[in-house]
């Protein structure tokens, strides 16, 4: 008995027994004396077949109908997000544009400003001058 349990675990360790040989080892295994780590293994997978839930295909299938509306909703989500994302552009570029004519703007007053003050040298040797007739050079004589 003992030898036809070793013929049979060595069969299913290799992956060779058929469906009767298992059982029959399941037979012998219960009767025979020793062997505990086969009986566990065993009385395992007989606990885990027990588990196992039986599963039931569906009797009736049900059509699933297209959802025209999220792809609408999702038409929209994008376009409204471009739209956006196109507006913050413009701004961000009028307001580089503003900024380049403001900057534009003080260049030209800056240049205008150092003309004036170069004209205006002359007149800084003026101010030295104490009356308006040494400025034109008549004396008024008393």
């Amino acid at each position: 008995m003992n030898q036809r349990i070793d013929e049979l675990l060595e069969k299913y360790w290799e992956a060779e027994t058929s469906l009767a040989e298992e059982k029959e080892l399941r037979r012998l295994l219960q009767s025979a004396e020793g062997y505990a780590d086969e009986k566990a293994l065993f009385s395992g997978l007989s606990a885990l077949s027990a588990e196992e839930p039986n599963i039931k295909t569906p009797t009736k299938t049900i059509p699933i109908r297209p959802r025209n509306w999220i792809k609408w909703a999702a038409s929209v989500a994008i376009l409204i997000c471009s739209t956006w994302g196109w507006t913050v552009y413009e701004q961000k570029q009028a307001e580089q544009e503003a900024y380049m004519e403001v900057m534009q703007a003080f260049a030209l007053i800056k240049t205008n400003l150092a003309k004036g003050q170069e004209e205006m040298t002359p007149m800084n040797d003026l101010k030295y001058l104490n009356t308006t007739n040494q400025l034109f050079g008549n004396s008024i004589i008393k």
